[in-house]
């Protein structure tokens, strides 16, 4: 992942906090843009190109969720880190609701603020550009992507087109952990509890079906997803 191709977009209104994350962010490579309201935020978004968003949640003029809640009117994709100084449940649910990818509470480390815009490039990144491969192998098992089908030792399986998708998913991560969140969104379009629990019934199934070959795991990381692991 290159840094230095990616461009941030920082609204916190502590001038103090700012030139230090902005001066950290810089010297890791990235393009970062600071602005101390939501409103300077908002339309610095609009004419310029920004591949992630890091926004406080209490700032004058326009706070981080009344800024959030416009830029998920026309953008529906860029990351979003809020920054908040408090930690209480129902403020990171409204920010979820409102499209956040993650939440990060003060006070906080550099180094997690990095982990977590690297973690969630990777997740992001990997599902921008769609993987367009129409067959994987897997261990000792070949996937037609195209017509499901799952094949080994002169056997085959069809699968179904979520659990195809799920296993295009995995294959397209693999090594790498494929976030809960991103899968239900992306194959379910809801991340709801109910369809969580059906995706663990999808799991177990393609655990079942790639047993035979000792080399393959499909590992729960958990709080995050799941990674399909192979040498």
């Amino acid at each position: 992942m290159e840094m230095k191709d990616i461009n941030i977009l920082l609204a916190e209104d502590d001038k103090n906090l700012g030139t230090v994350l902005k001066a950290y962010l810089d010297a890791k490579k990235f393009n970062t843009t600071l602005k101390v309201n939501g409103k300077e935020a908002y339309d610095e978004f609009i004419k310029g190109n920004y591949d992630f968003l890091i926004l406080d949640v209490m700032m004058p003029v326009k706070d981080g969720f009344t800024l959030a809640a416009e830029i998920r009117e026309t953008d529906k994709e860029t990351p979003i880190l809020f920054l908040t100084a408090k930690s209480l449940p129902e403020d990171k649910m409204k920010g979820f609701k409102l499209g956040a990818d993650d939440y990060l509470t003060k006070p906080f480390s550099m180094e997690e603020l990095l982990a977590r815009i690297e973690a969630i490039l990777r997740r992001t990144q990997a599902h921008k550009t769609p993987v367009n491969k129409e067959f994987f192998t897997i261990g000792k098992f070949s996937f037609d992507v195209t017509r499901h089908i799952l094949s080994a030792d002169g056997e085959s399986q069809k699968l179904t087109s979520k659990e195809a998708e799920l296993l295009k998913m995995l294959c397209a991560n693999k090594n790498e952990t494929l976030d809960r969140s991103e899968a239900l969104k992306h194959i379910w379009h809801d991340d709801s509890y109910f369809n969580a629990r059906s995706m663990d019934v999808y799991v177990t199934k393609l655990r079942k079906y790639l047993k035979s070959d000792p080399t393959i795991e499909i590992l729960n990381v958990h709080g995050v997803g799941f990674k399909l692991i192979t040498e």
